[in-house]
C-alpha cells in the first residue's frame, strides 16, 4: 500500500516476490502503460502488462475480467478512486478480483489504488462542481459537507475491513478530513469502532499475509487510527468535536501488527478535535 507520490522501488520488488515469477498487471481507468518498463526494469517476471478500464461498457466485457484472472499479482494505479468504484463495481471485472484476493495473490496500489483497498472509501477526491478538493479545513467545519461522500464494501482485502485508507497523508494536510471520515462512519451507523490507515507520500506500508506490516520508503511513514467513542459533535454545518482518537506513527522502518493493532519502533498518542480544531497530547503538541 502506497501513499503516492514518487514510485518506491522497494515497494514494488517486495510485490513482485509475492508474484513469484508470474504474470504482474497494472489497472488503471485512465492513462498509459508506462508502468511496464518501470516493473520489468526492476523485477524477473513472466510477463508485465497494463490494462487501461476507463468505463463501464470496458468493466463489463468478460474478456477483461478473463485478463485479471490470469495475473499472479495485481497493481491499482493511483487516480481517481471515484471512477475505480463506479466504474467497476458489481461488474466481472470487480468479482475477478476480489477472487484474486480471496485466493491469497498479492494485490498493491498507490494513491487512489490504495484508497479502494479498505472496507470504506472516500469517493469524492475530484467530483466537486466547483473544481475544489476536500481540504480537513472544509471537513472540520461541516462533516456533512457535499464532498463527504464515502463508500463501503467494495473490495474484501484481509485485515482491511472496517477501516479506511489515505494517501498522500501529510504532504496534502489530510488528517482533519480524515478525522471526520471516521466520525462519520460511526455517526452513520457503520461501525462504532472504524480504524485508518494513512500513508505519506512516498512512503509505503507491506502487509504480509498474517497481517504483520513493515513501513519503508523515503516520506514521513504511516498513521494508524483507531476511534475509541462516537464524536461528541458530528452534525451538519457544525464544527466536528470528536475526543480521544487513538493514533499510532510509524515512521521508516517500524512494524505494526494489524490483527493486534499495535506496532513496534513508532510512537503512539492521542488525537482530539475540538469545535473544528485538531489537537494532540504528544510533547510536542505536534498532530502529525
Amino acid at each position: 500500500m502506497m501513499g503516492g507520490g514518487s514510485d518506491l522501488d522497494e515497494a514494488f520488488r517486495w510485490l513482485c516476490t509475492k508474484a513469484n515469477g508470474g504474470d504482474f498487471l497494472i489497472l488503471r481507468a485512465r492513462g498509459d502503460d508506462d508502468y511496464n518498463k518501470y516493473v520489468n526494469g526492476l523485477c524477473k517476471l513472466n510477463s508485465v502488462a497494463t490494462l487501461v478500464i476507463p468505463d463501464r461498457k470496458s468493466a463489463l466485457d468478460p474478456a477483461v475480467a478473463g485478463i485479471i484472472r490470469h495475473a499472479e499479482a495485481i497493481f491499482v494505479a493511483g487516480g481517481d478512486q471515484a471512477l475505480y468504484v463506479n466504474g467497476w463495481r458489481t461488474s466481472p471485472i470487480h468479482d475477478a478480483i476480489n477472487d484474486h484476493v480471496a485466493a491469497g495473490k498479492p494485490l498493491g496500489g498507490t494513491s487512489a489504488g490504495l484508497a479502494i483497498q479498505g472496507e470504506y472509501i472516500y469517493t469524492s477526491m475530484n467530483d466537486a462542481d466547483d473544481g475544489q478538493n476536500l481540504s480537513s479545513t472544509m471537513a472540520l467545519a461541516n462533516p456533512y459537507h457535499l464532498q463527504v461522500a464515502l463508500a463501503r464494501d467494495f473490495l474484501k482485502v484481509p485485515h482491511l475491513q472496517n477501516l479506511i485508507t489515505d494517501s498522500h497523508f501529510t504532504k496534502r494536510d489530510r488528517l482533519g478530513r480524515s478525522l471526520v471520515f471516521l466520525a462519520r462512519i460511526v455517526q452513520d451507523g457503520w461501525s462504532q469502532n472504524p480504524r485508518e490507515i494513512a500513508i505519506d507520500e512516498k512512503s509505503a506500508v507491506l502487509v504480509e499475509p498474517d497481517g504483520k506490516a513493515t513501513i519503508v520508503g523515503l516520506g514521513k511513514g504511516a498513521y494508524f487510527i483507531q476511534v475509541k467513542n462516537p464524536a461528541a459533535v458530528c452534525k451538519e454545518n457544525v464544527p466536528l468535536t470528536f475526543l480521544d482518537i487513538s493514533t499510532y506513527h510509524g515512521p521508516t522502518g517500524a512494524h505494526f501488527d494489524l490483527e493486534t493493532w499495535s506496532g513496534i519502533g513508532g510512537e503512539s498518542y492521542s488525537l482530539s478535535v475540538e469545535n473544528g480544531v485538531v489537537r494532540s497530547n504528544r510533547r510536542d503538541s505536534a498532530v502529525y
